[in-house]
């Protein structure tokens, strides 16, 4: 686990809002989940991403801090601190209002990245696109590369404009990790298969769909994999993708086939039996998470528990 993992990716607050009740705040964005669930499995990991100098600002740092996930400098340089407001509906129906920019940090972090992940708003965003691909571009020479679109389409433009973009980053990338619902809204009229297919001819070895109850497909190099979700009593759904992720990139890391060039060979030459082990972390952290309440992704400890 010696591989430091830089994080690239939104920080935000996420706002509650329903009728007669008080709003609640929580801590969100899909990067910083992944870097805090990396930083519970003992990954070193750095967050580079962009905060405001205020309260929500220091409370998502305070956060970052006591999970031991660093910030890198010059990631407290926003005017103010992104936010996601989910207004709640007599239905139960959620209707999303984003006040949000990213404009990426100078500097990737310290030390040199092993690995580096990124995905979701800010790898779409003005000021973030542009410049994370050329990051990436840049890192693959010392890290290997993992990508979660994440996608949420108030804020990513058409489908069209969005596909462009995706598979720009696609293209730089060692792992992809998307939801079935992420494929249906950038691909309407094509199947799963074909897009995990499509996406693998781009560049990565390691391409996966979670289906959330219906378990994942997962394509190591040309062959495809099915598994089913693992059974658990589910409190909420908060965090699942997020939590699959840092569990892939983990067993990733832990069978070197992660963090850096010679683990990128090693991940173009394995087959599935060699891949499999990462994919049942990844299905287990998710397992853990959507078991429990919110974003609470497990600690290696409560892997070993069982």
């Amino acid at each position: 686990m010696s591989a430091h993992i830089t994080v690239i990716g939104e920080a935000l607050i996420d706002i509650v809002s329903a009728a007669g009740r008080e709003p609640v705040e929580h801590v969100g964005g899909s990067p910083t989940n992944v870097a805090i669930g990396l930083a519970r499995l003992g990954h070193p990991t750095t967050l580079v991403t962009q905060l405001g100098p205020d309260e929500r600002g220091r409370r998502i740092a305070t956060l970052c801090a006591s999970e031991r996930v660093e910030l890198a400098p010059g990631s407290m340089t926003a005017h103010h601190t992104s936010t996601a407001l989910a207004e709640i509906d007599a239905l139960g129906n959620a209707h999303y209002v984003f006040d949000f920019s990213f404009d990426l940090p100078a500097g990737l972090g310290s030390p040199t990245p092993g690995h580096v992940h990124t995905g979701s708003i800010a790898a779409t965003a003005p000021g973030g696109h542009a410049n994370i691909a050329k990051r990436l571009a840049n890192v693959r020479e010392v890290a290997t590369v993992s990508y979660d679109p994440n996608a949420r389409p108030a804020l990513m433009g058409t489908p069209i404009e969005a596909r462009a973009m995706v598979e720009e980053l696609i293209a730089l990338c060692d792992v992809v990790k998307a939801s079935d619902e992420d494929v249906d809204w950038l691909y309407p009229d094509k199947q799963l298969p074909d897009v995990l297919r499509h996406w693998a001819t781009l560049g990565p070895r390691l391409v996966v769909a979670t289906r959330g109850a219906e378990g994942a497909l997962i394509l190591v190099g040309d062959t495809l994999h099915e598994l089913p979700a693992l059974r658990t009593a589910v409190a909420d759904t908060v965090g699942a993708g997020d939590s699959f992720m840092s569990g892939l990139i983990s067993g990733l890391l832990d069978a070197d086939l992660l963090g850096g060039p010679e683990a990128r060979a090693r991940l173009r030459a394995a087959t599935w039996p060699i891949v499999q082990p990462a994919i049942e972390r990844a299905r287990r952290t998710s397992s853990i998470t959507v078991s429990r309440p919110g974003s609470n992704p497990p600690t290696r400890e409560d892997l070993d528990r069982g």
